[in-house]
């Protein structure tokens, strides 16, 4: 998708400070499962790794190119979460994905508050490294629907008052 006025790329290559701060690999502290995590790409990166795996921790404090970079040493059949394995792309492997992005920005009241003020733009997801992998933890679909539910969600709470 080309890059337009009515639409923001949230991706930690934006050229728009918002799409930056909202992007997986921005350093970014959350709990979920009172778990503490670096970042979202930490996270997606570290569940790849058994529970008893050293390099899930290190992922899990790691953000950015760090994080990804762990990827390459990961096992894509499985990801593992509350001592459950979950097939690695399934629907349940996104919703947990999309569990931690919502827990993320839900903390958050300036990444809210970041989320809100892209009302009416169309939220993108481009690396620069398209075409999209096949194996990719999160497809940019499925992430772009995941922050357009969530923006949809705060506005109508903001709005709520």
């Amino acid at each position: 998708m080309q890059v337009t006025s009515s639409s923001l790329n949230v991706s930690g290559t934006s050229t728009d400070w918002r799409g930056v701060a909202l992007s997986n690999f921005s350093l970014s502290p959350f709990v979920l499962d009172d778990i503490l995590l670096a970042s979202i790409e930490g996270f997606i990166q570290g569940i790849k790794f058994p529970e008893t795996d050293p390099r899930r921790a290190i992922a899990f404090c790691s953000s950015g190119w760090d994080a990804k970079s762990l990827a390459s040493q990961a096992d894509r059949r499985a990801v593992y979460w509350a001592g459950i394995s979950i097939t690695y792309g399934s629907a349940e492997h996104h919703q947990l994905i999309g569990r931690a992005i919502c827990a993320r920005i839900e903390q958050s009241i300036g990444l809210q508050k970041v989320l809100i003020s892209t009302e009416g733009l169309t939220l993108i997801h481009e690396t620069g490294s398209e075409p999209e992998s096949s194996t990719t933890s999160l497809p940019a679909t499925v992430f772009c629907k995941i922050m357009t539910d969530l923006r949809e969600k705060l506005l109508l709470m903001h709005r709520q008052g």
